[in-house]
């Protein structure tokens, strides 16, 4: 068991989600297994998923086992892990341009995010799994969104005002809100990997144990490149970020209700941004709406 966590990270998180400790000494991984009353093959399952990707599932998985290993994850997520997240989100942005509602609006991003992490794990504990069967995805979405606006959208100083090509690159030495910012995305990028990992096995191995079902297919990560935006779906997100309804910006710009759905689809899939708080950054950057004018 020792070399096992030594030399894999991921093995530390799946030990803890089983209720296991440190302190193992010399003893194998089937003794620390039975020590705890964990079930060795499911304890070898899980190991072999995430931290081999490989698919060695058992006939005879513990469904105990993987109730007690699945609980635990969601506690570690909903007690931990987005509440530390959150702190080091506002420690990172509070240092940016306070002239600026953005980092407020990420912040938003994340709270939204964090609301659709407790449905989604609330759901799942009353086993209402079929029901948020495309959840996943969309979560993990949002949270690959919140990254993209931080990585281009963060209000940096010194990208205010560009630097004429003649002259040399400004070379600071990094401050400590650098560090934050690094330390931050790299915690969200483990968070949407954790998250996904854990939503793939709850898909791959719990679901089927349960009902017998065939594994479902590996989803994939994909990333998109933005799109520009017709004038008329500029004209649509303006009214978006003003907070109107469909039906009030289908009056304002004398279109039907079924062509502002179609419009406001499009801004989403081109700017791969799904949220208000989202959408209001990339309008406010890109000069599509005075930032005193909202609220």
């Amino acid at each position: 068991m020792c070399d096992l966590i030594s030399h894999e990270e991921d093995a530390i998180q799946i030990i803890s989600r089983f209720g296991l400790e440190m302190g193992v000494g010399e003893q194998t991984i089937e003794q620390v297994c039975e020590a705890y009353h964990v079930h060795t093959p499911t304890f070898l399952a899980i190991v072999n998923y995430k931290v081999f990707h490989k698919r060695v599932i058992p006939d005879d998985i513990d469904i105990p086992t993987l109730q007690r290993y699945l609980s635990n994850a969601h506690s570690y997520f909903l007690e931990f892990r987005l509440p530390r997240l959150r702190r080091a989100l506002i420690e990172a942005l509070i240092p940016a341009d306070p002239t600026t509602k953005i980092p407020g609006l990420i912040l938003r991003c994340y709270d939204e995010f964090v609301e659709e992490i407790r449905t989604h794990i609330a759901h799942e504990n009353e086993g209402l799994f079929d029901e948020h069967e495309h959840d996943d995805q969309r979560i993990t979405d949002k949270l690959t969104e919140i990254k993209n606006l931080i990585i281009k959208y963060y209000p940096g100083a010194h990208l205010q005002s560009p630097i004429p090509n003649h002259q040399p690159p400004i070379t600071n030495p990094q401050s400590p809100i650098t560090y934050l910012l690094i330390s931050v995305m790299s915690d969200l990028w483990h968070t949407e990997q954790d998250f996904a990992d854990h939503c793939a096995i709850e898909d791959d191995i719990f679901r089927p144990a349960l009902t017998q079902e065939k594994p479902h297919t590996h989803r994939r990560y994909l990333l998109h490149e933005t799109e520009e935006l017709s004038e008329r779906e500029q004209d649509v997100l303006v009214q978006v970020v003003q907070g109107l309804s469909n039906k009030e910006i289908a009056d304002v710009l004398c279109i039907s209700i079924h062509t502002v759905i179609s419009h406001r689809k499009n801004i989403a899939r081109k700017l791969n941004i799904h949220s208000t708080a989202g959408l209001t950054i990339y309008a406010i950057v890109n000069k599509l709406v005075d930032i005193n004018t909202l609220e």
